[in-house]
């Protein structure tokens, strides 16, 4: 035990965990705290606004696999947190968002930049807590921590601002580190017996693969079984895209040849995955999930077991360690298992067919780039090993087909929170979590004014070198496709006419920018833009409207418009 102020508890603690970047604005609440950050050998990340601190420090947790840290001013500064810590919880990222909040003693009273924060991220975190004396201040956040490890998510430290103040006498040490272990050893041989027994076997590998690094585990597991290996939707990381069993993304925008396969399915292992609903909605008129096909589901959450699908078996267990555990249990069953040639061929077979009808949906040559063409040039040239984050929105989504990854932690998307102004400050975290590697951020012209117009200063500001793409169409394109297909051709709110130059923008800001308007020039422009190893905005003209538009984005959601009144100016003329 040692004598201190409750801000060095929270600091020292803060650098026990390994935290060496801290997103935020600097805010008055938080600034005694503020202030040891350089002796205690913690950068503290300026961005230019919130929500991007917050995706930052999801972006670095999700590249890292370790908790990181957000922290902003109270009341206005932390509830600008809550969209990017929602988005935190769904991909079950272990961010930490400190939200210092009004003094202790004017709790209740409606001060300046007051309002109760604890109920802003009730649904949103997977473990809150208010400091309730500043003697706690070391086992709170330590806490925190470990419930970010443990149940895999975000949490909330919200402290008082005076408790930042005074003395007292604290321990400091690191959080326990978690593991979920393979499962139970009953229920490991009951799911070598189904997948045994099971004609067409398909692996299911989500976000918990990635999560888990457990690429050799799922492929070798794979290969024992001769099952095609699907991502499950916005994950295309969660399995290496060039090995033979792989056939891509199932999803919005996904593979074809992901859909067609599993569709034959008479057993799925979900592996990692809770099976989000949206994610195995029909896609291109095709309800591909199979009805009858058994389910093994495995997770380390298990509320998710039969929450969206009936499962056979659900299954709590680390992804990589169930996996290597399952195939010595399979080994055990039948020790010379031989390759099924037929479905290999089949495997085979649905790639090559999805490849020849993405080729030629990818093949335009027109003056304006179409978006499909620009993304098969994009997709090829961005080199392997780099990390791309993704936006929500048309394009984004069209991206689905053609990203693929050779390792996990590489695809970084907005999943089913969906929300605008995502990819940027995400870019940025995972470019200070893997610096050597290459990192693009792929958002449409409407999320990039949310978020990434103005976060490129902070870019040039903090020398962070993320590569942004931005799809300029001038148009909401996910919406207007709706308009197209629902509302007949009434554009409300989702053109854009007047967007400027982001690439003269971007150098105005002291980024690099380009502008590329042919398609032939992309692989340079990408090649070019990880040379110069400085903040990059690529201004990509492409075609828009209803021709080059991806399928309607929610069909689920939508029914035919009725209109009874022929004109509401009559009525208001009443």
């Amino acid at each position: 035990m040692a004598k201190m102020t409750p801000s060095e508890a929270l600091v020292e603690t803060l650098a026990a965990e390994r935290i060496t970047n801290v997103f935020g604005i600097v805010g008055s609440a938080f600034m005694d705290a503020l202030d040891l950050f350089p002796d205690a050998g913690i950068r503290f990340v300026m961005v230019a606004h919130e929500q991007a601190a917050a995706h930052a420090a999801d972006g670095y947790a999700r590249v890292t696999g370790r908790p990181q840290v957000c922290i902003a001013q109270n009341g206005p500064g932390a509830a600008n947190f809550v969209s990017a810590v929602t988005a935190a919880f769904w991909a079950h990222s272990p961010v930490v968002a400190i939200t210092p909040e009004t003094g202790s003693m004017g709790i209740g009273k409606g001060g300046f930049q007051e309002l109760d924060q604890m109920p802003w991220f009730e649904k949103c975190t997977k473990f809150q807590v208010r400091v309730n004396r500043p003697e706690r201040m070391a086992e709170l956040t330590r806490r925190c921590f470990y419930m970010a490890k443990l149940l895999g998510g975000p949490t909330q430290l919200n402290i008082p601002r005076d408790y930042f103040y005074g003395e007292v006498q604290d321990e400091i040490y690191p959080s326990g580190n978690v593991s979920y272990g393979p499962g139970p050893e009953d229920q490991i041989i009951k799911a070598a017996e189904l997948l045994s027994k099971a004609k067409y076997p398909v692996i299911l590998a989500g976000g918990g693969v990635s999560m888990s690094n457990a690429h050799p585990e799922t492929r070798a597991l794979a290969e024992y079984l001769s099952a095609p290996v699907v991502n499950t939707y916005l994950h295309n990381d969660s399995f290496p895209s060039d090995h033979e069993l792989s056939v891509g993304p199932i999803g919005y925008c996904g593979s074809k040849a992901a859909m067609r396969t599993i569709s034959k399915s008479d057993l799925v292992l979900a592996l990692g995955t809770r099976l989000g609903p949206f994610g195995t909605l029909p896609q291109y008129d095709f309800d591909y999930w199979p009805k009858n096909a058994g389910i093994i589901q495995v997770d380390i959450d298990g509320s998710q077991f039969g929450l969206s699908k009936k499962v056979e078996l659900g299954i709590l267990a680390d992804a990589g360690q169930f996996a290597r555990e399952l195939l010595k249990a399979l080994k055990s069953l039948s020790p010379n298992r031989a390759k099924d040639s037929g479905r290999l061929k089949d495997i085979q077979k649905e790639k090559q067919s999805w490849k020849e009808e993405l080729d030629r949906w990818s093949s335009s040559t027109n003056r304006l780039m179409h978006p499909r063409r620009f993304m098969k040039e994009l997709t090829e040239a961005i080199p392997k090993g780099s990390l791309v984050t993704t936006d929500i929105g048309n394009n984004c989504s069209i991206s689905n087909s053609y990203l693929g990854f050779d390792g996990p932690r590489r695809h970084l998307a907005a999943l089913s929170w969906g929300n605008c102004g995502f990819a940027y400050g995400a870019a940025m975290g995972a470019k200070i979590g893997a610096p050597d590697r290459p990192v693009f951020a792929l958002q449409g012209d409407g999320a990039w004014g949310i978020s990434g117009l103005s976060e490129v200063m902070s870019a040039v500001r903090e020398n962070i070198p993320v590569i942004a793409v931005v799809f300029n169409n001038h148009e909401w394109g996910a919406e207007k496709k709706n308009q197209i297909d629902f509302f007949k051709n009434r554009f409300v709110g989702v053109n854009l006419p007047t967007n400027p130059d982001y690439a003269q923008l971007a150098r105005d800001m002291g980024a690099v920018g380009y502008k590329v308007e042919d398609y032939k020039d992309v692989r340079g422009v990408v090649q070019e833009s990880i040379k110069c190893g400085k903040p990059v905005v690529i201004n990509a003209v492409i075609e828009g409207g209803e021709r080059v538009l991806a399928e309607p984005f929610r069909r689920d959601a939508f029914l035919p418009a009725v209109r009874y009144l022929p004109k509401y100016k009559h009525l208001s003329a009443v």
